[in-house]
C-alpha cells in the first residue's frame, strides 16, 4: 500500500488544520475538514478560501487553479467521513486526552489500511500510539506555521510504527509539497526541543531587560539568518501552545532550561496569547 493515498481527512480545522487541508487539496487530494460543530469547519475553510486569494493577489496561482482546490475540500462535524480516507491527521490542541477522544471517535471507521496521524509538535508518538487500536498505522506529521508556506514536516516514528506507515507517510509528504525529515520519537522531537529551547531563553532576556523582543529577534534574523525571530515565531505559534510544549519538555526530560519563564506564565494567565490574540510579545492586528 506505500504511496496509495488517495483520500485526505484532517480533524480540526483550526491554525494548523485548515493548513494541511490546503495544501492536501492543492496537490489534488480530495479533502474532509472536520470539527467538533460545522460552523468551526466552515470557518477553516474560510481561512483557505482568503489564503488562496492571497495567492491569487500574488500570482502564485490562478483562479481556475484556486476553484479546483476549494472543490476537492468538504467542510463538516461528521466523523463518519472518516471511513473513506486512506490518512487521518489529527490536528487538535496539545493535551493528550482530548487526542485521545478523537482517536477513540474515528478509529471504527478506520479502513484497514488507513494511517491515523497526529500533528502533535511534542507530546510522545509512543504513548499517543498505544491509546489506538492499530498502533502500527499510526505516526507523527509535525507540520510547520503557516502550513502552505512552510516546506517541513516532522515525520515521527513511534515505537510501534510499522515501516510501510513510515513509508506511505514520507512519500505522502513529499507529493503535497513538502520536504520531510525523519525523527525517532523523542520528547519535543528534533524542532520541538531545539526552537522551544531558543524561544524561551530569548523570552527570559526579554525578562532581564536584555533587549527589546525585536531587537533580539533582529539579532537572529541578520546574525544568525532566521527567517523570523524567536519571539515572533512564538506570537505566531501560540503562547499557550508553547508554554504547554516547555512544561511538557520539563516534566518529562526535568532539566532547567525547559522550565517555563515567568514571563510566559503571566503573559498566558492575562490572556496576551499572540497574534491570534492581537497580543503576545508584538501588538497585532485581529
Amino acid at each position: 500500500m506505500s504511496g496509495q493515498v488517495h483520500r485526505v481527512a484532517v480533524i480540526g480545522a483550526g491554525t494548523m488544520g485548515h493548513g494541511i487541508a490546503q495544501v492536501a487539496a492543492m496537490a489534488g487530494y480530495d479533502v474532509d475538514l472536520l470539527d467538533a460543530a460545522t460552523e468551526l469547519a466552515n470557518r477553516g475553510l474560510e481561512r483557505i478560501r482568503s489564503n488562496l486569494d492571497e495567492g491569487i493577489r500574488r500570482q502564485k496561482m490562478t483562479m481556475p487553479e484556486r476553484d479546483a482546490a476549494l472543490g476537492r475540500i468538504r467542510a463538516g462535524a461528521d466523523m463518519s467521513r472518516c471511513a473513506e480516507a486512506d490518512i487521518v491527521i489529527e490536528a487538535v490542541p496539545e493535551k493528550v486526552e482530548v487526542k485521545a477522544a478523537v482517536f477513540a471517535q474515528v478509529a471504527p471507521y478506520l479502513q484497514d489500511h488507513a494511517i491515523l496521524a497526529t500533528n502533535t509538535s511534542s507530546l510522545s508518538i509512543t504513548q499517543l500510539q498505544e491509546r489506538t487500536p492499530h498502533p502500527d498505522r499510526f505516526i507523527g506529521l509535525h507540520f510547520f506555521n503557516p502550513v502552505h508556506i512552510n516546506r517541513l514536516v516532522e515525520v515521527v516514528r513511534g515505537r510501534h510504527t510499522s515501516d510501510d506507515t513510515l513509508e506511505t507517510s514520507v512519500t505522502f509528504a513529499e507529493r503535497i509539497g513538502k520536504d520531510p525529515i525523519v525523527v525517532n520519537d523523542a520528547p519535543g522531537f528534533a524542532t520541538s526541543r531545539l526552537g522551544v529551547l531558543l524561544g524561551l531563553e530569548a523570552m527570559r532576556m526579554v525578562e532581564e531587560g536584555v533587549a527589546s523582543a525585536a531587537d533580539i529577534d533582529k539579532a537572529m534574523e541578520l546574525g544568525y539568518r532566521h527567517p523570523m525571530g524567536p519571539l515572533k515565531l512564538t506570537d505566531l505559534v501560540g503562547l499557550d501552545v508553547r508554554l504547554d510544549i516547555a512544561r511538557y519538555l520539563y516534566d518529562t526530560m526535568h532539566r532547567e532550561q525547559f522550565k517555563p519563564p515567568r514571563i510566559l506564565e503571566e503573559m498566558v494567565a492575562e490572556g496576551k496569547l499572540g497574534k491570534k490574540t492581537g497580543q503576545g510579545f508584538y501588538t497585532w492586528e485581529v
